[in-house]
């Protein structure tokens, strides 16, 4: 019977046992609560070193106060605390059991004990509540004091307790004992010091407390402040040390109370006295930076340069810079830098620095642009300086190199800069450069094409013509600055004639490829010449769209050379000046070269036929006008070089007003004042501003008009500077007209391309090239260039080497032309061949 009433209640131990804790908890907590919170806010305020800010009686009281209030709590958690038994544990568990089953468990049969149906009845029952008590769980305890503690102060003394493992520190609570009677005549009783060492910020080593540092070898950094305080009776502490370097009066009495000197060099420093201290400091040099840069300097097609560089220390680089210096004894002295060069500073710039991380080794790229200084492209000394935090300095030996700049490609622009280099050089320069671009602009047709840049150079021509005697630094500066734009306008400049652009591609790289440049430069370049050839081709079919009765649009429809094809041919011609064989590849530009201009005598032909309609007629008319407006500068400039000025611009002489523009409709005007055709010009723009122009009501169309606008108010004032004498300001106005009409040409253009995209012409043509097979060869197999062909029909380049034969052809060509047998009309024609290839 006594197992049969225990088995089932054998399943309730682990409950039963967690329980039980549970019921510890509870009691623990609810009784000595006020205790550990005593507890925990005497800690708090102990590390926080209260007890050392105090007065002593205060110090007292608190620690009297803080005991009592310990004790108390203490007494009267022990007296509420009644430890929980398992019978109590037992009564919880059940009383949250459905029907206590628990407590029939442990009960007995009163009555029945020998009735077997009664018995039944009873192990039946037995069985129900044992099952019921399998299914028991551990009861919570309730640990919740908001009853018992409704200000929390339990949370108030956890937090500071907390706050002071953060902030404090424990070890302040062993400062308790200086308030225990007899601790101050201990402290009185002999005499203490204190040292620190702080080493230099820059290095990163944290300060040092030398009473906890043990006597014997020390490394410390040079530069480390040393201080130290001796307390007590003056005489029983000295100090002596041997690691700053002082001597003479400058070093204090060993016993003074306070010693400060910085570790300048290896030695002993020496607290005497007792509990006194001696240490053999080493002096840990700061060693000074260094740096290594790249022997050679990278241009960038944009003209900037980078130049690599690596620098070291060993507490880290704090800044750096690059002295560019003109390397005289390497230039060639001849032409414009024959004369000694005006002094000039070097160029200082900045080096590079990591803005985060170790500074120990760094890598970086130094990237500037000095093209417009006056030593781009000169030989220079590069000389690399860092420093360090300590104010150290380390240079590496000079880099002698060709400082690297933008290159100019177009021959003016070239020209131009030259002179703006001969200028900078010296103002000696001045009248040798006016000379020379004299001579530039002498038969300026071939050579320049933007008329803008013409007009600008002009002008700048005069002012440095009339300055070149006493010509001021700031002047020069200023010519400086105007022959870069003027440069740059040649050589990048706003050509708005896609033939002109690709011209001019064609030209830098010719030039590139003679002059040796730069793979990127090359690079560059080829981008710059497909884009202007895909303009060109575009155009080209625009034109055959817009005019489909003209030659050009036949020539076009029998062409059978794909874009692909001339794709083909720019690869290649990449290809032979990515492989170095500058010769094959300056012929086959050569080739590319005809190929053009023989389509540009199609384009010709083809505008020529066509008339279109108003607005393609106003636009050609507006062409003229511009022709005409620059056939009166250049008589204007040349009345202004000639200083033939009058009151009224007359222009005295025979045959020389007469107007040079391509129209032909201005026809002679010998006699005629510059004032008077400039007045005619001034009425044929307003002719054409009142009758039809392209892109009414577009707002291409309306800038447009408002640029002829502003064309014709300086034409007005160009007028008015003519019949005044005013020439320079004349030409100055002239410029500004040809700008807006320029400007006004190109809106109205784009407004027509619009109106014709609108009505459905704008489909580009996809063949051109190959001229009709059946056509009259010349004797090399080529038609006849008059027709707008651009090849023979048979492939005349098969073979393993085209470029070879190509060769072979033209010294067979030069050596029949030098023959004197041969008769004349052959020779006169291979001449001609040969002036063409």
């Amino acid at each position: 019977m006594e197992q049969d009433q225990h088995s089932p209640l054998s399943a309730l131990s682990r409950p039963l046992r967690l329980t039980l804790l549970g019921m510890w908890a509870e009691r623990l907590v609810r009784c000595f609560w006020p205790f550990w919170t005593v507890l925990l806010i005497a800690l708090s305020a102990l590390s926080f070193g209260v007890q050392d800010h105090l007065p002593l009686e205060a110090a007292w009281f608190a620690l009297v106060m803080a005991i009592v209030a310990a004790l108390a709590t203490l007494w009267r958690g022990l007296r509420a605390f009644r430890a929980p038994s398992r019978a109590e544990a037992l009564i919880r568990l059940d009383s949250r059991l459905p029907g206590q089953p628990i407590a029939a468990l442990t009960d007995t049969q009163a009555i029945g004990g020998d009735d077997p149906a009664s018995l039944a009845v009873w192990q039946a029952h037995r069985a129900r509540m044992a099952a019921r008590a399998a299914a028991a769980r551990p009861v919570e305890p309730d640990l919740k004091l908001a009853r018992r503690d409704p200000f929390a102060l339990r949370y108030v003394a956890l937090t500071a307790f907390v706050m002071a493992m953060i902030f404090g520190s424990l070890w302040r609570v062993t400062s308790v004992e200086a308030l225990a009677p007899g601790a101050g005549n201990e402290l009185a009783a002999g005499p203490a010091w204190e040292g620190w060492a702080q080493p230099p910020a820059y290095t990163g080593k944290p300060s040092l407390y030398l009473n906890d540092i043990a006597e014997g070898a020390l490394d410390l950094p040079v530069g480390t402040r040393l201080q130290f305080r001796l307390y007590g009776e003056v005489g029983e502490l000295t100090l002596s040390e041997t690691v700053s370097g002082r001597t003479g009066t400058d070093v204090p009495p060993a016993s003074d109370p306070l010693h400060d000197f910085t570790l300048l060099r290896s030695g002993e420093v020496t607290v005497g006295g007792p509990g006194g201290r001696s240490w053999r400091i080493t002096a840990t040099p700061d060693m000074a930076p260094s740096v290594t840069p790249s022997s050679t300097a990278e241009r960038e097609g944009d003209g900037q340069f980078t130049m690599e560089f690596t620098a070291a220390d060993d507490y880290g680089v704090a800044a750096g810079r690059v002295s560019i210096a003109l390397d005289l004894p390497a230039i060639d002295r001849r032409f414009g830098l024959a004369a000694d060069p005006e002094p000039r500073d070097p160029v200082v710039l900045d080096l590079p620095m990591p803005m985060t991380g170790d500074r120990a080794q760094i890598s970086e790229t130094l990237v500037d642009d000095l093209s417009q200084h006056p030593f781009a492209n000169l030989p220079v000394a590069m000389t690399f300086t860092v420093a360090d935090a300590a104010g150290q300095e380390g240079s590496a030996e000079p880099v002698r190199l060709t400082l690297p700049a933008k290159r100019f490609f177009d021959p003016l622009a070239a020209a131009l800069i030259e002179m703006r280099r001969d200028l900078l050089w010296t103002t000696a320069n001045a009248p040798r450069a006016a000379q020379i671009l004299k001579a530039v602009t002498h038969r300026p047709e071939d050579l320049i094409r933007n008329q803008r840049a013409y007009l600008r150079l002009r002008v700048l021509m005069r002012d440095l013509e009339a300055q070149q005697v006493s010509l001021s630094p700031d002047a020069r500066d200023a010519f400086a600055a105007e022959l870069w734009e003027i440069a740059l306008l040649v050589e990048e400049g706003d050509l708005a004639s896609a033939m002109e652009r690709l011209r001019r591609a064609q030209d830098r790289l010719d030039e590139a490829m003679r002059n040796g440049a730069d793979q990127s430069e090359i690079e560059q370049l080829m981008q710059e010449l497909r884009e202007a050839m895909n303009d060109y081709m575009r155009e080209l079919a625009e034109e055959a769209e817009r005019n489909p009765d003209s030659q050009l649009s036949q020539n076009m429809e029998g062409m059978e050379m794909s874009g692909d094809q001339l794709q083909q041919m720019l690869d290649e011609l990449q290809r032979l000046m990515e492989e170095g064989r500058m010769a094959e590849a300056q012929e086959l530009m050569e080739m590319l070269r005809q190929l053009m201009e023989n389509m540009q005598v199609a384009q010709g032909e083809g505008q020529g036929q066509g008339q279109g309609g108003p607005g393609q007629q106003a636009m050609r008319e507006l062409q003229d006008t511009l022709r005409g407006q620059q056939g009166l500068s250049d008589d204007a400039f040349r009345d202004l070089q000639d200083g033939q000025e009058g009151n009224e611009g007359q222009r005295p002489g025979q045959g020389e007003g007469q107007q040079q523009g391509e129209g032909g409709e201005e026809g002679q005007t010998e006699g005629r004042s510059l004032a008077e055709r400039q007045q005619d010009l001034r009425d044929r723009l307003g002719q054409l501003q009142n009758g039809p122009l392209p892109g009414d009501g577009s707002e291409n169309g309306e800038e447009g008009r408002r640029q002829l606008d502003r064309a014709g108010r300086a034409m007005e004032e160009a007028e008015e500077a003519l019949r005044e004498g005013d020439l320079p300001g004349a030409l100055d106005r002239q410029a500004e007209a040809m700008e807006a009409l320029r400007d006004g040409m190109q809106q109205l253009g784009e407004a027509m391309a619009e109106d014709q995209q609108q009505q459905g012409n704008a489909e580009q043509g996809q063949e051109f090239g190959q001229a009709d097979p059946n056509g009259q060869r010349d004797p090399l197999g080529r038609e006849p260039g008059n027709s707008a062909r651009i090849g023979s029909d048979r492939n005349m380049l098969q073979g393993e080497d085209v470029y070879r034969r190509a060769q072979d052809i033209l010294d067979e060509i030069r050596r029949r032309s030098g023959e004197q047998a041969r008769p004349e009309s052959e020779r006169d024609y291979l001449r001609r061949l040969l002036d063409q290839f």
